[in-house]
């Protein structure tokens, strides 16, 4: 049996991966990893790369440059030019980032699900019942970000961004095997609310959700770096347009984006959950 074989095998043991990854001190380890992956010393941030490489299955071939100041500096790699085209078509909202497509679906009522058989509120995700209500009818779509993939996140669509809440949480890690064991995950994690208004005035909400080792999410329009440490405003009124596919930040490791769109729109044919995506493909699409 080689080492990756073994490796392979014991991190597919459920029991042990949520131990690893839940039962630690998740906020204090997600605080050393933040000042960890900033480390520019070549020998431990060649050594940290090499290891994400190795566990994370990182590919570099789509990278803007190749080497890096930092383990930091990778995870929030550009990509070369013209890697991740969107969509123009404008019935269609694109996925805002890479991602592994999870729990979907219409929006009835107050319940949707992080994954089978395990609901959570929306009201409590978004800290809103008026935001939630402008939801009603439209449908919602969970992309969940493996650590070795494309960590920045665009605009899924020609929008305004017209407020951001910042709800301060645990820092759970959310792979699927955290999901099945952990009710209401999403609304205990860190996140940041996007409320953004599209040219039709109909609602469009983004919501990252933060996770373990997942040191802040950076939002470029309002040159705002928000995490679990941050006393700042909770609550941030904006007025910032978006185009189609422009940067609006990234995550500092991998998590998960909502996304829940307005009523009229569902899930592009042929996407279901465990489907890989990457930003600027069709996501949901204008019935």
């Amino acid at each position: 049996m080689t080492f990756k074989t073994f490796r392979d095998r014991l991190l597919q043991q459920e029991g042990l991966n949520f131990v690893l990854t839940n039962r630690l001190p998740r906020v204090a380890l997600t605080r050393f990893m933040g000042r960890f992956s900033k480390i520019r010393q070549p020998l431990v941030r060649d050594a940290s790369i090499a290891l994400f490489k190795f566990f994370g299955d990182l590919d570099l071939s789509e990278a803007k440059k190749q080497s890096f100041d930092s383990l930091h500096d990778c995870f929030v790699r550009e990509l070369k030019d013209g890697a991740r085209p969107f969509n123009a078509d404008p019935r269609v909202v694109c996925s805002p980032s890479d991602g592994i497509v999870g729990g979907h679906g219409r929006i009835e009522g107050d319940e949707l699900l992080q994954i089978k058989g395990m609901p959570y509120s929306l009201t409590e995700l978004l800290g809103s019942k008026e935001l939630a209500a402008q939801h009603q009818g439209g449908s919602y779509v969970t992309l969940r970000l493996r650590a070795s993939m494309y960590h920045r996140f665009h605009a899924p669509t020609d929008c305004t961004v017209k407020r951001v809440t910042h709800i301060q949480g645990d820092m759970w890690n959310v792979n699927p095997i955290a999901l099945k064991r952990v009710p209401s995950l999403y609304c205990r994690n860190d996140r940041a609310v996007i409320e953004a208004e599209l040219p039709s005035g109909q609602a469009l909400t983004i919501v990252p959700v933060g996770a373990i080792l997942v040191a802040s999410v950076r939002l470029h329009f309002l040159d705002l770096n928000l995490h679990h440490d941050y006393r700042g405003e909770q609550v941030i009124d904006c007025d910032a347009t978006l185009k189609r596919g422009q940067e609006m930040g990234w995550f500092e490791h991998g998590s998960t984006i909502v996304v829940l769109a307005p009523k009229g729109m569902e899930l592009v044919e042929g996407l279901e959950t465990g489907t890989e995506v990457r930003a600027g493909q069709a996501l949901l699409r204008r019935v």
